[in-house]
C-alpha cells in the first residue's frame, strides 16, 4: 500500500519496515509513552492545548506521544475536519523533536500522515482490518483487559503492540474497565514471550496503562512492561516537567 509522506517528517523515520513474515513488527517501544488527551486539557479548545501539550512532552525527551481527542461531555466530539486539522498541527509541532506520533483509534486518520502507528480498543476497527487501511508501515497497538484478550492478540500477527490495563485504579476514562493490577502486567509478558517462542520470532511490545505515575512506575516496568502508557501525569502542567519526572523515574531515579 503506498502512501506519500508528508513534507514535515519521512516516512523512514517514523516507521520501521513491515516484518515480511506474518509476524508483528519488531518494536523497541520507549520506557515512557505519553498521552495528550483533549480531556485533561480542561476548557481549552483541543486545537489550542494540544499541539502545545504535544510539543512540551516531545521537549521533555518523550518518544512516543498518543494523541487521544475525546473531549469529555458535555462538550461535543470533535469533527473530522477539525480532527484531521488537529493531528496536522499536532505533528508540526513535534517535528524534528525525535518524538513519534500516535493516533488513538482512527485508522483512516493514521494512514493519512506518516505517524508511527494507531491504537486500538477492543470495540474499535478489529486489527486485521485496520492493516488494510494504514498498510505496513504504521504500527499497530491493541488494548486488552484480561487473559483472553491478551492470548488472542499475542497470536494476531497485525498486532505489534499489546497494552494492558487500567493496572491502577484510573479516573482519565468515564467509565474504565476493571482494575487488574501487576499480576495481569506479569502473565501479559508470559504470555507474549510464549507466543513469540512459538513462532521463533520476536515479541510483541508489551504497554502497560491506567493510573501510572512517576511513584509506581518502575514496580510497572520490573513487573515485564516494555513501556508505560500515562495520561494524567503526563498531562498535568507544567507538562514538560511532569514527563521529566516521569522520564527520571523510569531510569530508576526517586520521583
Amino acid at each position: 500500500m503506498s502512501r506519500r509522506p508528508s513534507p514535515v517528517e519521512p516516512a523512514s523515520a517514523v516507521a520501521p519496515p513491515s516484518s515480511g513474515n506474518g509476524a508483528p513488527r519488531a518494536v523497541e517501544a520507549p520506557a515512557v509513552y505519553a498521552i495528550a488527551d483533549a480531556a485533561a486539557c480542561g476548557d481549552r479548545p483541543a486545537e489550542q492545548a494540544l499541539p502545545a501539550v504535544a510539543a512540551a512532552m516531545a521537549a521533555a525527551g518523550v518518544g512516543w506521544i498518543q494523541l487521544r481527542a475525546k473531549p469529555r461531555p458535555p462538550a461535543p466530539p470533535i469533527d473530522d475536519r477539525r480532527l484531521y486539522d488537529l493531528v496536522a498541527a499536532t505533528r508540526a509541532a513535534i517535528a524534528g523533536t525525535g518524538a513519534h506520533l500516535w493516533i488513538d483509534d482512527r485508522a483512516d486518520l493514521a494512514a493519512l500522515f506518516p505517524v508511527r502507528g494507531v491504537h486500538l480498543g477492543q470495540r474499535d476497527l478489529p486489527p486485521a482490518a485496520a492493516r488494510r487501511v494504514v498498510g505496513d508501515e504504521i504500527l499497530i497497538g491493541l488494548s486488552c483487559h484480561d487473559e483472553a484478550q491478551l492470548t488472542a492478540a499475542a497470536a494476531d500477527p497485525d498486532v505489534d503492540v499489546v497494552a494492558v490495563g487500567p493496572v491502577f485504579a484510573t479516573a482519565s476514562k468515564q467509565r474504565p474497565d476493571p482494575v487488574v493490577g501487576l499480576d495481569l502486567v506479569r502473565r501479559a509478558r508470559r504470555i507474549l514471550d510464549d507466543a513469540a517462542a512459538a513462532r521463533s520470532t520476536h515479541r510483541q511490545a508489551l504497554v502497560a496503562i491506567g493510573g501510572i505515575d512517576a511513584a509506581n512506575l518502575r514496580r510497572v516496568l520490573e513487573a515485564g512492561a516494555d513501556s508505560v502508557a500515562v495520561l494524567a501525569a503526563a498531562c498535568r502542567p507544567p507538562v514538560a516537567e511532569s514527563c521529566r519526572r516521569l522520564l527520571a523515574a523510569a531510569a530508576g531515579e526517586a520521583p
